[in-house]
């Protein structure tokens, strides 16, 4: 396993790769990885000649310090991981190697797409969110970026962020990856326990029932139906809504072409996030 730390030694590695003709296929994540990330590894081997892991704890992006502080941390363990699946390249910087001081990075405008959802409740996620993947793209300079659609409204945002600042990198969306009974996988479920593990069944449960309620009920009443459902189970709902799957604005009426439920909920302390498309 190749394993970078600095700007200079990644770029000097992209150059090879360039020079012998490869395409690269980039999976930008925060570590902690599991079968999820493979699963976007896997897919990256698919379409590419040659693949980069990114794994950096951006700070920029937490809106909560404690939440920054509890993210697990396992550079070692994360390597020896991707080494099952094949020979891939690891950039794994520092914060000054992302955000050098000469960064000229300025705030683009999402159209409301950063307002809604996890934007309302984790205020200046989003632009943090595009200003590390913008700077990543910049250092890798991929081919193709692959991304789950768990975290569906920041896939949505950097498909935006790529067309404003016509970044050259074809943005390919991958399945969510989930347990056997439905929980989706998250970095974030190492902090549960097994009796949590369990309640937080009911996000997808919730979901799954969403999903048949479309055919006889307007948006509205399904996320009404929807959250009266959730309340039987024990976690603390944060927010559903039944989205626009491209514009992101809250559906009452009428379902439109494409429809995403999004949901968020704490379990114990422990936020959760998940989404089905409808």
């Amino acid at each position: 396993m190749n394993v970078f730390h600095t700007r200079t030694a990644i770029s000097e590695e992209v150059e090879k790769l360039r020079a012998d003709g490869k395409t690269i296929g980039f999976v930008p994540t925060m570590g902690a990885l599991h079968e999820g990330h493979l699963t976007l590894v896997r897919r990256a081997f698919q379409q590419s000649d040659a693949v980069i892991v990114s794994i950096f704890v951006n700070p920029t992006q937490f809106n909560n310090l404690s939440d920054l502080e509890k993210y697990p941390r396992m550079l070692e363990k994360d390597v020896a991981l991707l080494g099952s699946v094949g020979n891939i390249i690891v950039f794994a910087p520092s914060y000054e190697e992302v955000y050098p001081a000469e960064d000229q990075y300025l705030p683009i405008d999402l159209d409301g797409l950063d307002e809604v959802m996890e934007g309302k409740f984790r205020p200046g996620h989003f632009q943090g969110v595009v200003h590390v993947v913008r700077n990543l793209f910049n250092i890798v300079r991929p081919d193709k970026a692959f991304f789950g659609l768990k975290d569906f409204q920041q896939l949505a945002i950097i498909q935006k962020m790529v067309r404003v600042l016509k970044i050259p990198v074809d943005i390919v969306p991958c399945p969510t990856t989930r347990e056997n009974n439905g929980l989706a996988l998250s970095s974030r479920n190492l902090r549960l326990t097994d009796s949590e593990r369990q309640d937080a069944l009911i996000l997808f449960n919730t979901l799954q029932f969403v999903s048949g309620l479309k055919k006889d009920c307007t948006p509205a009443k399904a996320k009404e139906k929807a959250i009266e459902f959730f309340a039987k189970g024990k976690l603390k709902l944060e927010y559903l809504e039944v989205v626009d799957s491209e514009t992101l604005q809250t559906l009452t009426e009428h379902w439109g072409e494409s429809s995403t439920c999004c949901i968020a909920a704490f379990c114990g302390d422990v936020r959760l996030i998940d989404n089905v498309q409808l």
